[in-house]
């Protein structure tokens, strides 16, 4: 009988490795169109043949490589459920430390502006426009169809403080200025091995590599974006482990102060961050 303890049982062991159970799970609590929490409330109900087919599909889809997030079309991030396609680079938990940062520097009561540069699937933006609703936020990408997700998720979620624009980083705000710029850039060395490996093989690659060092979109960011703060406003980079000696020296060489670089949860260098005096 295919009970879902046995199809959980054999997807998981086709899945593989540490994360195998946890996919399967999702993958089929997404076939049986169920939370996760009713799998295991129900460990024996048999699903039907279309709805075993359909596992199996993802299942299959998951061993060639496909990202779960893509074969369920979302992914969680700070307290939201969003939608994720192929045009979007996949939110990760740890972009949840540039969002705290943010909001540490952003006034509770008043309004003020923010931008968030290559927002994605906004998760950035709308996080931030979510804790600060006297906030406005404006989220931009350079790709249409990610622009196209991230309206999808702010409409969904009823942010009303949230406009999009299309454009590459800053050239992409117009004339205005704000309190607060982030950004969770491409940056990782266009040559790195990692770029084949995992779920980034099926992201977008101009959201992941940046150049020879990794730092093409940094530098471009933090060469315009003192043209678009305010006076004391901060800028906060996403950055990898790796480069946070670089993306500091940048900060400083550009005029920034109070800059810093804050660690995320396993203590790795992830996000710098300066103020505009």
């Amino acid at each position: 009988m295919h009970s879902v303890r046995n199809l959980l049982t054999a997807a998981a062991a086709r899945l593989g490795g540490e994360d195998g159970r946890g996919e399967a799970e999702l993958l089929l609590a997404h076939a049986l169109g169920k939370p996760r929490t009713w799998l295991f409330a129900w460990p024996e109900f048999a699903p039907d043949t279309a709805q075993c087919g359909a596992f199996e599909r993802l299942v299959a889809a998951r061993v060639r490589g496909e990202p779960v997030a893509y074969l369920t079309g979302h992914r969680g991030f700070w307290s939201f459920d969003l939608a994720v396609t192929p045009a979007v680079l996949i939110p990760r938990p740890e972009t949840e430390l540039l969002v705290e940062l943010a909001l540490a520097r952003l006034p509770r009561e008043r309004t003020v502006a923010v931008a968030d540069l290559g927002t994605g699937s906004g998760a950035i933006a709308l996080a931030l426009a979510h804790e600060r609703p006297q906030a406005r936020v404006l989220a931009t990408d350079a790709s249409a169809d990610a622009l196209a997700v991230a309206r999808g998720n702010a409409a969904k979620l009823g942010l009303t403080n949230v406009a999009f624009a299309q454009g590459d980083w800053c050239a992409a705000l117009g004339a205005a200025r704000f309190a607060l710029i982030a950004s969770n850039p491409p940056y990782i060395e266009a040559a790195d091995p990692h770029l084949q490996q995992g779920d980034l093989p099926h992201e977008p690659l101009a959201a992941l590599a940046s150049g020879a060092d990794g730092l093409d979109a940094i530098r471009a960011i933090v060469a315009s974006a003192p043209d678009h703060l305010d006076v004391g406003g901060w800028l906060l980079l996403e950055h990898g482990w790796e480069q946070g000696a670089a993306v500091r020296a940048l900060l400083s060489a550009r005029g920034f102060v109070e800059v810093e670089t804050a660690r995320d949860l396993g203590g790795r260098d992830r996000v710098s961050l300066g103020r505009w005096p």
